[in-house]
């Protein structure tokens, strides 16, 4: 019997994305596996939901001044001075220690009023001076 003489020693080829894709097979499973089982609920147990708790922080009592178009002051539906605002300002936080002022501009004036406007406010109130903001 006559064999065929090989011509040079050949090296096997490892193909690596066979592999790669076996590996990410296992990773994809294990992946999975571990967020059902995270989810699970322990036997005994209730969560309360969301609603059903008591709130320990209390919201502080508010002083809600209006800064409108013109730049005018308004606090109750009324057009004020700043005297005013500074005299309202310090019987409220007088009467309420941990009480926050919150001033609501329009956003068409322009927001130097704004800043000039919260600066006085924050003389008075210091730290308790806010300003609002909507979600867009």
């Amino acid at each position: 019997m006559r064999f065929k003489k090989q011509q040079g020693s050949s090296v096997p080829e490892v193909n690596l994305i066979p592999l790669l894709d076996v590996l990410m097979s296992v990773l994809t499973f294990f992946i999975i596996a571990s967020m059902s089982l995270t989810s699970q609920k322990l036997a005994g147990i209730s969560l309360p939901g969301a609603g059903s708790g008591v709130s320990e922080q209390q919201t502080p009592e508010q002083l809600v001044v209006g800064l409108d178009k013109q730049g005018k002051l308004l606090l109750k539906g009324e057009t004020i001075t700043n005297a005013d605002l500074a005299k309202e300002m310090s019987s409220f936080l007088a009467k309420n220690p941990q009480g926050a002022v919150i001033l609501k501009a329009d956003k068409e004036l322009p927001y130097q009023e704004v800043v000039k406007v919260l600066k006085e406010m924050g003389k008075l109130g210091g730290n308790r001076v806010s300003l609002s903001i909507t979600k867009s």
